[in-house]
C-alpha cells in the first residue's frame, strides 16, 4: 500500500536505516536525518531535524534512549504542523512517552511503537511492532507500521512502550540466566554442547534460538538500557549488574551475555 504523505525518518542507526529503506518508494516522499552525517546514502537527507519534519505528515523517530529522543524532539517539535503524526519507535519506556505526549503541539498526535526483532527482521519487514496511542492515531499509523512487520495494538499512549519493557525484561534476564547456567555446567563437568542441546530441547528453546542466532545485532548496552527502564526487582537488578560488569563487552550482541 502506498503511503500518501510525506514521511520523515529521524535516526539512521542499526534499526533506523533499514526501516527508512522499507519506506523508500512506498512513501509519497521520504526525507531522513541522522546525527552523524553520511548514513543517508541514496536517501534524501535533511541538514537538521527541523528541516526533516517541515512539511511532513508523518514523522518516525528511531533513537537510542530517552535522552536522545528528548534532545531531538526539542529541536523538531516547534516545526510540527497541526495534523502531523509522530511515531516514536525508540525503546524509551512509558514514562518518557508520557513526557513527550505532554509537550505535543496542538493538533499533533503521538504513537509509541517500539519493536521486537533485530536488524535482519527490520530489513525484511518481519518485526513485531508494539503500538500504543489513541485509536485515530493508531488507525493512521498502522498502514505505515505494517511495512515493518506484525502490528500489535496495545492500548492507549505508552502501552506499546510498556509491553516492550515487559518482553525485553524477560528476554534479557533469560539470556543472562542461561549464561550463568552454562557456567554452572562447566563447573560441574557437563560438556558445553550437551548442556546447550538440553536447554534447546526444553522450555528455553526460544531463548536458546535467540542466543544461537547468527544475524542478531542488539548490543549489550542497549539490552542493559531496556532492563534499567523496566525498573524490576532483584532478578532484573542482578541481570542488569551482570550485563554492566564488563564495559568492554558493551557493543557485543546480547548473545555474548550467555558466554
Amino acid at each position: 500500500m502506498e503511503i500518501t504523505e510525506r514521511v520523515a525518518v529521524l535516526g539512521l542507526g542499526r534499526m533506523g536505516l533499514p526501516l527508512a529503506r522499507r519506506l523508500n518508494g512506498a512513501a509519497k516522499e521520504l526525507v531522513v536525518w541522522n546525527r552523524t552525517s553520511g548514513r543517508a546514502a541514496d536517501l534524501t537527507g535533511a541538514a537538521s531535524p527541523e528541516e526533516a519534519v517541515r512539511g511532513a505528515g508523518v514523522v518516525v523517530t528511531m533513537l537510542s534512549d530517552p535522552a536522545a529522543v528528548a534532545e531531538v524532539a526539542d529541536r523538531f517539535r516547534p516545526a510540527l504542523a497541526p495534523g502531523t503524526l509522530w511515531i516514536d519507535m525508540s525503546s524509551i519506556g512509558p514514562a518518557a512517552v508520557a513526557e513527550q505526549h505532554a509537550q505535543l503541539p496542538d493538533g499533533v498526535s503521538l504513537v509509541d511503537a517500539p519493536v521486537l526483532g533485530s536488524v535482519n527482521a527490520a530489513a525484511t519487514g518481519s518485526l513485531v511492532v508494539y503500538a500504543g496511542g489513541e485509536d485515530p492515531a493508531l488507525d493512521r499509523a498502522e498502514p505505515l507500521l505494517e511495512r515493518f512487520g506484525r502490528v500489535v495494538r496495545c492500548g492507549g499512549p505508552g502501552a506499546g512502550a510498556a509491553l516492550k519493557l515487559v518482553v525485553m525484561g524477560a528476554l534479557v534476564t533469560s539470556v543472562t540466566a542461561v549464561g550463568e547456567a552454562l557456567a554452572v555446567a562447566d563447573r560441574l563437568g557437563v560438556p558445553a554442547a550437551r548442556a546447550r542441546r538440553a536447554l534447546a530441547a526444553g522450555p528455553l528453546a526460544g531463548v536458546m534460538a535467540r542466543i544461537d542466532s547468527t544475524d542478531a545485532d542488539f548490543p549489550i548496552r542497549l539490552a542493559a538500557k531496556d532492563l534499567a527502564l523496566a525498573d524490576g526487582g532483584p532478578v532484573f537488578t542482578a541481570a542488569l549488574a551482570a550485563l554492566r560488569a564488563d564495559p568492554a563487552r558493551a557493543e557485543l550482541d546480547l548473545a555474548a551475555a550467555a558466554g
